[in-house]
């Protein structure tokens, strides 16, 4: 009989040394924990740290799956259907795009593509967190390449950093958690390097730029999106991406059979159904950002960052950022700190409904008056 705690041994012995290494990264809690924890009610939670849409779905979201009748019944595998409706929605061939368990797992599909051990992605810090992890866990080298201070691209560095052998470069556009965007020229200088350009598109429905169109005439250029923030669907996990034509077969060959559920498959189709009240809530939300700078630009210990997504980053002076997302968090206020470099002294506040960004100002009020000498 094998020894239990020598087989468990064993069996670590046998993993790539570098995951064991590997810093994981680091997700949100949900309402019902971070309640749990601060032993308050749910409904009193302000929960401005995970860039989620505060309306929720579309209610023809909430009617289509409560309607439906086939969850015993497998997915269509190619998700024909949301591939055209997405098709018919961006004005492009359905063979570009590619759907997925969100578009975190479109990124994984394009690091199993294009990234083996010895591979190099370029990274442009501070930025999501994803393009590294999916990266490492390929056993390619990511190459960081650090933004200037106001988060704009060092373009020189990161043109440098492609003709020195990458494969990859992964961009947000509006990048998370600076909000800021790139521009055509930027877009463009990247893509003449040669290299397989990634613009993660995540926030563009609240911003007024996209590169999508782009796609059908650049081969090296793919788009990902995601119906988790402008459609309120981050639980049903629905992102898209758009591909050149090759590169979309081989993701849909790869890719595991039912990758997009049902329900995010009805969801999806059902939220482009009913795009008026989804770009009704984006411009409510636009509307609370241009509140909530405004709001925020008189607090003495807050500088903040133009933002072109549903988020605002602010750097903080005169409190530590660490421990002002304490204080936030003992009164159910919930924001993000990082303890990445270059944002080690940031706090990034989600744009929530007009009454959350009360309750964040009299807690600001608050912290601010015990800060005074």
């Amino acid at each position: 009989m094998p020894d239990p705690a020598r087989t468990r041994m064993d069996a670590l012995r046998l993993v790539r040394p570098e995951l064991l290494e590997m810093l994981g990264y680091e997700p949100i809690e949900p309402v019902d924990v971070l309640a749990e924890e601060l032993g308050i009610p749910a409904d009193q939670i302000v929960k401005l740290d995970g860039n989620e849409n505060p309306y929720g779905p579309s209610p023809r979201v909430k009617e289509a799956l409560a309607k439906f009748d086939l969850y015993h019944i497998y997915p269509d595998p190619e998700q024909r259907r949301v591939r055209q409706a997405l098709a018919d929605y961006l004005g492009l061939d359905s063979e570009h795009i590619v759907v997925g368990n969100g578009s975190d797992e479109l990124l994984e599909l394009i690091a199993c593509l294009f990234l083996s051990a010895g591979d190099v992605a370029v990274n442009c810090v501070p930025t999501f967190g994803m393009y590294a992890f999916v990266s490492e866990i390929r056993g390619a080298g990511v190459v960081e390449v650090p933004r200037r201070e106001d988060f704009s691209l060092d373009m020189a560095a990161v043109q440098e950093a492609a003709r020195e052998g990458a494969k990859v470069v992964f961009i947000a556009s509006p990048n998370n958690p600076s909000g800021n965007t790139i521009s055509a020229a930027e877009l463009e200088a990247m893509l003449s390097t040669g290299v397989l350009v990634v613009v993660d598109e995540a926030y563009v429905e609240f911003s007024d730029r996209s590169f999508v169109d782009l796609v059908p005439q650049q081969d090296n250029l793919i788009v990902l999106r995601t119906f988790s923030k402008w459609a309120g669907l981050a639980g049903l996990r629905a992102g898209y991406g758009v591909f050149p034509k090759g590169v979309a077969g081989l993701m849909r060959k790869v890719k595991m059979p039912y990758n997009m559920n049902i329900a995010a498959q009805e969801a999806v189709l059902a939220s482009l159904e009913d795009r008026e009240t989804l770009q009704e809530r984006v411009q409510a939300i636009v509307r609370e950002r241009e509140r909530l700078s405004n709001e925020l630009a008189s607090v003495p210990f807050l500088r903040g960052f133009a933002s072109k997504a549903n988020f605002i980053l602010y750097r903080t002076q005169g409190i530590d950022a660490g421990e002002l997302w304490r204080r936030l968090r003992q009164q159910g206020i919930f924001v993000r700190h990082f303890d990445t470099p270059g944002v080690e002294d940031c706090i990034r506040i989600t744009v929530g409904k007009p009454e959350h960004t009360d309750r964040l100002l009299a807690a600001l009020t608050e912290i601010g008056g015990s800060l005074a000498p």
